[in-house]
């Protein structure tokens, strides 16, 4: 899928965990609910690093398509060491290693780690990346007409807002884990959700995602996971557009009112 379209896919589903979680009596206070929404439409676009030509790419200049050329060779070479004889050759690594849900555990649990163990810079600095790729995906259009430093300021400014509304008690710091020094272990859930969310939009298209490895499918290690051939679109498709864009955005808002108890 495009851009905006696993943004999109990205908050719905937040917005459905929080659904979910009020479902089961613990419920995520606002701010959790609002932050992690965003964060996990970032966290969403974050699969394609492996892609030069990808949002994430021109998201923080230089530095992005520098690291999309690193993350694009290392995925290749773990291809390369790890494919089996089923699984064909190909010349670069997008749709491999960061679309796979060892990448997404891995990344979400780090995120964890540094938002506990580095304090608020770390929570400012993972609120920041995320916050940026979130108005890259959802706000793609005006992104793209404005300059990459005012979105930079917009999403180093809403991090330092969001992250002084969450330290304040019972706004949710400590969410879901509530022993003393765990404040902020949670902010590794929605990265990890928009990573899976990302696959399985990705599994949707033509080509299929690895979602399952390093587990293999068949005599496959890199097996191309989706549905039948015959329900599977191309990205930015009508399909995309269309159908799928509505359904998510109608099932972030009916996620949200739930979770915030409008019914």
């Amino acid at each position: 899928m495009m851009g905006p379209a696993h943004s999109l896919s990205g908050a719905a589903a937040w917005l459905g965990i929080g659904a979910a979680a009020a479902a089961f009596d613990h419920p995520m206070p606002w701010p959790v609910l609002v932050v992690g929404a965003l964060i996990c439409a970032g966290a969403a676009l974050a699969p394609d690093l492996d892609h030069k030509a990808a949002t994430i790419s021109r998201a923080f200049g230089p530095v992005s398509r520098w690291l999309c050329e690193i993350v694009d060779k290392l995925s290749y070479a773990v291809y390369k060491a790890t494919r089996s004889t089923a699984d064909p050759r190909r010349s670069g690594g997008h749709r491999t290693l960061t679309h796979t849900w060892v990448w997404a555990v891995l990344i979400g649990g780090g995120c964890s780690v540094a938002a506990v163990t580095g304090g608020r810079w770390a929570v400012l600095a993972i609120l920041f990346v995320h916050l940026v790729l979130a108005v890259e995906g959802l706000l793609w259009r005006a992104a793209r007409m404005s300059s990459d430093v005012l979105v930079w300021l917009l999403g180093a400014t809403s991090a330092w807002i969001l992250a002084g509304v969450l330290d304040q008690p019972g706004n949710g710091s400590d969410w879901l884990f509530t022993q003393p020094g765990q404040e902020y272990l949670w902010l590794g859930l929605p990265i990890v959700l928009g990573a899976l969310v990302h696959d399985i939009g990705d599994a949707l298209t033509v080509s299929g995602c690895p979602i399952l490895w390093p587990i293999p499918v068949g005599r496959k290690r890199w097996y191309p996971i989706g549905p039948p051939k015959g329900m599977r679109f191309r990205a930015g498709s009508w399909v995309e557009l269309k159908v799928l864009m509505p359904v998510f955005m109608l099932l972030g808002g009916v996620g949200g009112a739930s979770a915030l108890g409008v019914f």
